[in-house]
């Protein structure tokens, strides 16, 4: 078990978050300022209207627990982790799951995602087949919560594909 911290919304008195490091910078900063409120220690009762169980399974997902009214525009989340993209499906033009991404490809020196590998077919991680297509075909649909692309699963499986575990896009290799 492990000390939890709850912080209250400034701006917001009736926003409450949860997170279980100090300061509480992996707290939403559009939503802050954060004030803290308690640490609730291991051992202390949990006198809280919510369950420690849910803000421990929102802390391990996200860093950190929202408990109460949050407003946002949908423009809140214009970043992402790597580890949040990688295992996201890549559907097709007619909404068909053509693959998975497996890994991102992203260029040294100006750090923006160039390229990702998208992994398809096999069973249980055998047999699978990898094809690195361009970052910038992708477009991520919050309905179909993947990623979308105008490529139809027959591009990708007639497209020369990457074998090595360690492939990297040559010419040739990518869509």
């Amino acid at each position: 078990m492990r000390t939890y911290y709850l912080f209250q919304a400034v701006n917001s008195p009736d926003l409450r978050g949860f997170t279980d490091k100090l300061p509480g910078a992996s707290l939403p900063m559009d939503l802050g300022p954060w004030a803290l409120m308690q640490a609730i220690e291991p051992h202390e009762e949990w006198k809280l209207a919510i369950s420690r169980a849910v803000v421990a399974a929102g802390i391990l997902e996200n860093g950190f627990y929202l408990w109460g009214p949050v407003e946002r525009t949908d423009a809140y989340h214009s970043t992402i982790a790597s580890d949040r993209v990688e295992g996201t499906v890549v559907f097709g033009r007619g909404n068909e799951q053509i693959g998975t991404i497996k890994r991102l490809f992203i260029e040294k020196l100006s750090g923006h995602v160039t390229y990702v590998d998208v992994s398809f077919g096999g069973f249980l991680g055998m047999g699978s087949r990898h094809v690195t297509i361009p970052w910038e075909k992708l477009t991520y649909d919050k309905e179909l919560e993947g990623y979308r692309t105008d490529l139809v699963e027959d591009q990708v499986r007639a497209a020369s594909t990457a074998v090595a575990t360690n492939a990297f896009p040559q010419a040739g290799s990518a869509i």
